[in-house]
């Protein structure tokens, strides 16, 4: 029978791991042994499989099995240079487009290329940014002053300690509201109206034209109680809510406002009129109001808010008489200009009283206004006339003389952002007149310093309707922020309340006023500073807001002196 295998005797250590000293003698000798760590590759421990004959004759044979000197896997340590990963992975293909048709070469170095020209792309645009508010921060007056939504407005009327407030309004509201009106009708036109000097439509940048002072021509803001047409058609019950075009534009257009407004409503009888305060800021046009730049707040800076809205009234009465054919040949209406006295030179303007039916027994009657007549083949077009002003390229960021030429759009689509809801209550009144087309003069200083001073670069037409679509007016909205309004103001008592623009957050509130508010006696209640020294509603004339300009331009020369 064959000797089994002997395992041999395991020696036992009662004092901890590993073999016992007594035991190391037992040992196999002449075995040899490398020492190595994790991060080297380990070979073969034992090879019984290997060719014993080319051994040497002084190893002996039965440490053969052990002895690794001639074998390659304990190679020495700088042979290790010669070992390379190789990905074995294929090159990535693009997702869309043909298969790339370039060699290796190209095919790694392609993508690497196209991201580095993404990465200097992206540095040379934050240079570039960096480099503009470099340039605005120095450029721009008042550097240190604070942005515009920590700036503070003040109410458009001081709120009297004795007026109760009934309701506020959010202009989240006023988003959904919606009224289809019909078509109205024309009840009287009054006044007459000069032909538009078509010439203009050609003026360009290269060719301005100087901008005239029309101080002999009379314009009027007359309000709605204070109409002598609207009172006789009260008294003959032609309607139950009165008001004028740029009462309802300023309702229509008002969650589109930033400044505070005010407009004073009589509930007298069952009849509604809405109203304008003398004074009021409606006379006035908002400049920059939408922006998100803040202008100087100091009122004797001549581009503060109060300064350029003095300005732009200014720029806007005369810009419409100029555009004008002065003749003599006036397109005359039923009535002459109820506000104007005999011989007495007043500015092109017809009044169109018109009647909406707002519910089975509930009409509206406005008055609204155009400033020109246009014939094209014996087509007869009624023109409303504004002007927008430049006072300093470096608030909108866009130099008219140089963008009206090539990007008028541009320019359009920075002074919509800028003076939203100037352009909207511009639209509104459009409508509201049904003029056939709209007539925007861009009017800028001659010297960004000197703001007496003006020229016309450029007048561009419009259609109401196309614009109105264009600013994202919606006719339906407008007519229902009237309506929910006039709904809730005949559920109040008679009496006079005021609706006021809140000046820091988009609502409006109805307060309970006493009844000889903003009355002649009522005015010698302080009022805010932008209130003090606005010219009056009546007979506003140019030589007035000239008059107001010059004074702004008195006391900053004072001021640098």
């Amino acid at each position: 029978m064959v000797g089994g295998f002997e395992v041999g005797a395991v020696p036992f250590n009662p004092d901890g791991w590993g073999p016992p000293e007594s035991a190391a003698a037992a040992l196999p000798l002449h075995v040899p042994f490398a020492p190595f760590s994790r991060s080297e590759k380990l070979g073969r421990i034992a090879d019984w499989t290997r060719s014993l004959n080319h051994q040497s004759k002084n190893h002996k044979q039965s440490d053969s099995i052990f002895d690794f000197s001639a074998d390659d896997s304990f190679a020495p340590l700088d042979e290790d240079s010669s070992f390379r990963l190789v990905d074995s992975k294929p090159a990535p293909r693009p997702k869309f487009g043909p298969k790339w048709r370039f060699n290796q070469h190209h095919r790694n170095q392609l993508p690497q290329r196209r991201d580095e020209e993404v990465e200097a792309k992206k540095r040379e645009a934050e240079k570039e940014r960096a480099r503009r508010d470099r340039l605005y921060n120095l450029n721009r007056p008042g550097a240190n002053a604070p942005r515009r939504e920590a700036a503070a407005f003040k109410s458009s009327v001081d709120i009297q300690p004795e007026w109760n407030m009934l309701d506020q309004i959010p202009f989240s509201t006023f988003s959904k509201l919606s009224f289809a009106v019909p078509e109205p009708e024309d009840l009287l036109l009054c006044g007459a109206l000069e032909y538009y000097d078509r010439t203009y439509d050609r003026v360009t940048p290269k060719n301005e034209r100087r901008l005239e002072r029309f101080k002999n021509r009379n314009f009027f803001k007359v309000t709605t109680t204070d109409d002598p047409v609207i009172r006789r058609l009260a008294n003959e019950d032609k309607a139950t809510v009165f008001a004028t075009d740029a009462i309802l534009s300023t309702l229509m257009c008002a969650p589109r406002s930033v400044y505070s407004w005010d407009i004073v409503i009589q509930r007298v009888g069952n009849k509604l009129f809405f109203d304008k305060r003398d004074g009021s800021q409606l006379d006035l046009l908002s400049v920059h109001e939408t922006s998100q730049e803040p202008l100087p707040e100091a009122k004797d800076d001549i581009n503060s808010a109060y300064s350029l809205s003095v300005e732009a009234a200014y720029v806007n009465q005369n810009f419409s008489q100029q555009v004008l054919i002065r003749d003599g040949n006036k397109v005359t209406f039923d009535e002459p200009n109820p506000f104007a006295n005999e011989g007495e030179e007043v500015a092109s303007v017809a009044y169109r009283y018109r009647r909406w039916k707002l519910d089975d027994d509930m009409h509206l009657i406005a008055r609204c206004e155009v400033q020109s007549v246009n014939e094209i083949n014996k087509q007869r077009s009624f023109l409303t006339l504004n002007a927008l002003n430049e006072f300093d390229s470096k608030y909108s960021g866009v130099d008219w003389r140089q963008k009206l030429e090539t990007q008028r759009g541009a320019v359009l689509a920075t002074e919509l952002k800028n003076n939203a809801n100037k352009l909207a209550k511009w639209t509104a009144q459009a409508l509201l007149a049904s003029a056939d087309y709209m007539k925007l003069g861009f009017v800028s200083r001659v010297h960004p310093r000197d703001h007496f001073n003006h020229v016309i670069l450029a007048v561009q037409q419009y259609k109401p309707r196309d614009f109105a679509s264009q600013i994202n007016l919606n006719t339906s909205n407008m007519w229902g922020i009237v309506k929910s309004i006039v709904d809730l103001c005949m559920k109040l008592n008679e009496g006079k309340y005021v609706l006021v623009k809140d000046p820091s957050k988009p609502q409006v509130r109805i307060y309970e006023v006493p009844a000889d508010a903003f009355e002649n006696d009522y005015v010698e209640e302080p009022l805010p500073e932008e209130e003090q020294a606005q010219p009056p509603v009546e007979d506003v004339d140019a030589g007035e807001i000239n008059g107001a300009a010059n004074d702004v331009e008195d006391k900053e020369i004072v001021a640098q002196a």
